[in-house]
């Protein structure tokens, strides 16, 4: 078919990004043909989901919920997660305020579906999750991006967002704790920004995927910062937090007239999630106590440990996260091109680690190394760093 008879979304979803993925791609292929490699590139759990969650899961496919499901979600999602929010946020939430997708991005793409018309003006934060412009650029909207420097611990700073701010601007998007860096945006800062989103009408939405998995600082969510709602979305899920990633469990909390609206947009696109997935989602938020800080802990122990190595590694710097499940390490003193050390650390020992660049200007000349593996994988990966850091000396 030629290129005109496809419609202009896909030439808009069509970029090149093989270049940010090539190592990775590379490690699993070596991996397959049964070569010693070890992936620290990607951040989906090692942990199994807790065995019960999947309990509940199969006994709820065996009495039969294996059928459509509302728009909106099954109550008894919805219910768990405004308990949820009402436990960790000073305003009661309503499930009125609640809605359910197939994992966060598909909340994501919903929520800005309802907000933006092509060519709106969106402001987000660089570094960024690798998956918020394809979704922006699938609405065609216009990406304002906010740099959050190392010298600010990847924290984006109050003055910037609000100096990037336009009369176009429609949405402020944020992540907080941040994906790749782990950097948690104070109380402060939030509130002062949503006051100053809600003056100037603007929608402030935080994507709080990480919420659960925070260390020494607690995460405050959006929600708990601010003292309107009325502009105020926040969206999380489950895949992190509760290893369940290949569940495919997000939420959006909004105020009820756009909830409405979200039920609109998924009736017709994505309509429902799996009920029994949906009752095991519920369970896992009303019974996750242990099972979250079980995990946490353990990722608290591996991001230690890696961080003690690195400390002894010469020509490396690097960020200690706040929380999540990864290290940015700048490298720019061996390359100025974090892809060409991805490339030549894979090449030389086996090991795969993320181009910053991936994840925007801000974390060029940084590669971002996962603690989404075991604990003697990860020793061994930091090892292989060392090894191959010290063949420069």
């Amino acid at each position: 078919m030629k290129a005109n008879q496809f419609s202009q979304l896909t030439r808009r979803l069509d970029s090149d990004s093989s270049e940010a993925w090539r190592v990775h791609d590379q490690a699993m292929q070596m991996q397959q043909r049964g070569q010693d490699v070890v992936i620290l590139s990607v951040g989906d759990p090692d942990f199994r989901t807790p065995d019960p969650i999947v309990d509940n899961a199969v006994s709820h496919m065996r009495v039969g919920r294996t059928h459509y499901s509302p728009a909106l979600g099954e109550m008894n999602l919805r219910r768990a997660v405004a308990d949820y929010e009402s436990r960790t946020s000073p305003h009661p939430c309503s499930e009125n305020e609640v809605s359910i997708y197939p994992g966060v991005t598909s909340a994501i793409y919903t929520v800005m579906n309802c907000l933006l018309d092509k060519g709106d003006e969106i402001i987000i934060v660089d570094p960024l999750y690798v998956g918020y412009e394809p979704i922006m650029r699938a609405i065609d909207a216009n990406i304002k991006t906010v740099l959050a420097l190392p010298e600010h611990g990847f924290e984006p700073q109050l003055e910037d967002i609000i100096a990037a701010i336009s009369a176009d601007t429609r949405v402020v998007f944020i992540n907080t704790p941040g994906n790749p860096t782990g950097a948690i945006i104070s109380p402060q800062t939030l509130k002062d920004l949503a006051s100053h989103c809600y003056e100037k009408n603007i929608w402030l939405v935080c994507d709080e995927v990480y919420s659960m998995f925070t260390y020494e600082k607690p995460h405050i969510s959006l929600r708990t910062a601010t003292e309107k709602l009325d502009n105020i979305i926040v969206i999380d899920g489950l895949s992190k937090s509760h290893a369940m990633s290949g569940w495919r469990v997000g939420w959006v909390v909004a105020p009820a007239e756009l909830t409405r609206h979200l039920g609109n947009f998924t009736a017709m696109s994505l309509f429902g999630i799996p009920q029994f997935i949906q009752d095991a989602a519920a369970f896992a938020l009303n019974n996750d106590e242990y099972y979250v800080k079980e995990m946490r802990d353990k990722y608290r122990k591996r991001r230690d440990l890696v961080c003690d190595r690195l400390s002894s590694m010469p020509h490396l710097t690097f960020h200690r996260p706040e929380s999540g499940m990864f290290i940015m390490i700048n490298v720019s003193n061996l390359f100025e091109d974090d892809k060409e050390f991805a490339q030549k650390l894979l090449d030389a020992e086996a090991v795969s680690v993320l181009p910053g660049s991936a994840f925007g200007k801000a974390t060029c000349g940084f590669v971002r190394l996962s603690l989404a593996q075991p604990e003697d994988v990860i020793m061994k990966g930091c090892d292989r760093l060392e090894k191959f850091v010290k063949s420069f000396n």
